[in-house]
């Protein structure tokens, strides 16, 4: 049940008024999504993708691609909010001007398929997205032979004066910002001439298992990547099979509403919860029966059953990052003090995600206290008040979160959880039994 009805711009949050009890399916992997369409961009033939998100950071990536020349065909929806997409690869070429909005996939893995292209293409993208680190891409193209213009800020915009080809080799890349970095230019390095050896200098990667989602994908395309160690990774000049695959539900989109079951005392069931997964969400079976839920995996989905308190853990979470905000959120509410630490690198996401974290919820009367790697949460009791999302999708979420338990929170802008979940304010209400129900809850 919810005692707020509508959304607005400045968005009400719902106040649960009782546990809830609903089925939520998630749209798919933006993750995922992104790579496939880069994959298929690539391919020998023609490629099918079903269960392709129908978010802004995709149809960003899709914009981009059908700019070079890529012909990307939208031939279905589902009720949840995905699609299917024909992708059919062609000659590419410039000029383009490509956004990559404020979407990290679109602007550190699109980069390098452009460098295969003929002609002149530009990357820019939202004011925010121009804080965001691109050094990494701009030097690494640099060193494999491609002509890269740019203000000397390692920043976007920025334009590649493409020649067709991608020498190529071995390049010395700092990923410990990103792993992005390093699947970036793993998902093309197939088809630059002389392959790529990538060799990752600097402190340790963070969100290891989106780059093991990579070199699965590479390995499902017929491309094999060696690997030595966490630091070393090899891809030779290789076909890349066309796509007919479908992509998984979004397992970090999917913590939002885990978290309400166990905000309310409730339960939640995420349909299609894939048994065995590369996505670093898969971290939640782990880590929510720490903090006091029953998880378990069942034909039907993840079912995640709220306790009587909330419990408050010490983590790393190095390797899963994009549920920080979500956990963050349960622990400001637990009945014990939390620590979430390895998240330095969330500072470079979206926004400086431990520093807004920490201004947002603080305002709120609560207690979460900034380290260079980690957040420290000392429970205390909230107040409502105005929730800043500084333009990124995991604030206005967390911010939804917290409103289920605190009363006269105001979400600023959520319609910025379109980047990776449109309608996010309808799936809310819906799975909390208000009115715009639909598909996403049962």
């Amino acid at each position: 049940m919810t005692t707020t009805e509508h959304s607005t711009h400045h968005w009400p949050a719902p106040t649960a008024t009782g546990p809830i009890d609903a089925v939520v399916e998630v749209p798919g992997s933006k993750s995922a999504s992104n790579r496939a369409l880069i994959l298929a961009a690539l391919a020998d033939g023609e490629s099918t993708i079903s269960g392709l998100l129908d978010a802004r950071d995709t149809q960003l990536m899709m914009a981009g691609l059908r700019l070079l020349g890529i012909e990307v065909h939208v031939t279905g929806h589902d009720a949840i909010g995905n699609v299917t997409a024909q992708v059919i690869p062609h000659f590419m070429r410039g000029p383009a001007a490509i956004d990559v909005g404020l979407a990290g996939t679109v602007m550190r893995f699109l980069p390098p398929l452009a460098a295969l292209a003929h002609g002149e293409i530009t990357f820019d993208g939202d004011a925010h997205a121009r804080r965001r680190p691109m050094a990494t891409v701009i030097e690494s193209l640099r060193d494999l032979g491609v002509r890269v213009f740019d203000r000397g800020n390692g920043r976007l915009p920025f334009t590649l004066d493409a020649t067709g080809e991608v020498t190529g080799g071995e390049v010395f890349v700092d990923a410990s910002k990103s792993s992005q970095f390093i699947s970036g230019l793993l998902l093309s390095a197939a088809r630059f001439s002389a392959g790529v050896t990538v060799h990752h200098v600097g402190d340790p990667i963070p969100s290891m298992p989106h780059i093991d989602m990579t070199v699965a994908m590479l390995a499902e395309q017929g491309v094999h990547v060696r690997r030595d160690g966490d630091s070393i990774w090899h891809v030779d000049p290789h076909d890349i099979t066309a796509l007919d695959r479908h992509i998984e539900p979004d397992l970090s989109n999917a913590a939002p509403f885990i978290a309400a079951a166990m905000i309310t005392g409730g339960r939640v069931t995420i349909a299609s919860w894939p048994a065995h997964t590369t996505q670093p969400g898969d971290a939640l079976r782990d880590l929510l029966p720490r903090m006091g839920a029953g998880v378990e995996l069942t034909d039907a989905g993840l079912v995640v059953t709220g306790g009587s308190t909330i419990t408050g853990i010490e983590a790393d979470l190095s390797d899963a990052g994009e549920l920080v905000p979500a956990l963050v959120a349960l622990a400001a509410l637990a009945d014990s003090p939390s620590r979430f630490h390895g998240i330095g690198h969330l500072r470079g996401h979206e926004t400086d995600r431990l520093a807004a974290l920490a201004a947002e919820i603080t305002a709120l009367g609560g207690d979460v206290e900034e380290e260079p790697d980690a957040l420290i949460v000392q429970p205390r009791p909230l107040h409502g008040g105005q929730f800043g999302t500084y333009a990124d999708h995991r604030m206005a979420t967390t911010g939804a979160i917290l409103g289920l338990r605190v009363p006269g929170i105001v979400v600023e802008d959520i319609a910025t959880t379109g980047k990776t979940l449109p309608e996010f304010d309808r799936r809310w209400t819906a799975m909390l039994g208000g009115p715009g129900g639909g598909a996403p809850s049962a």
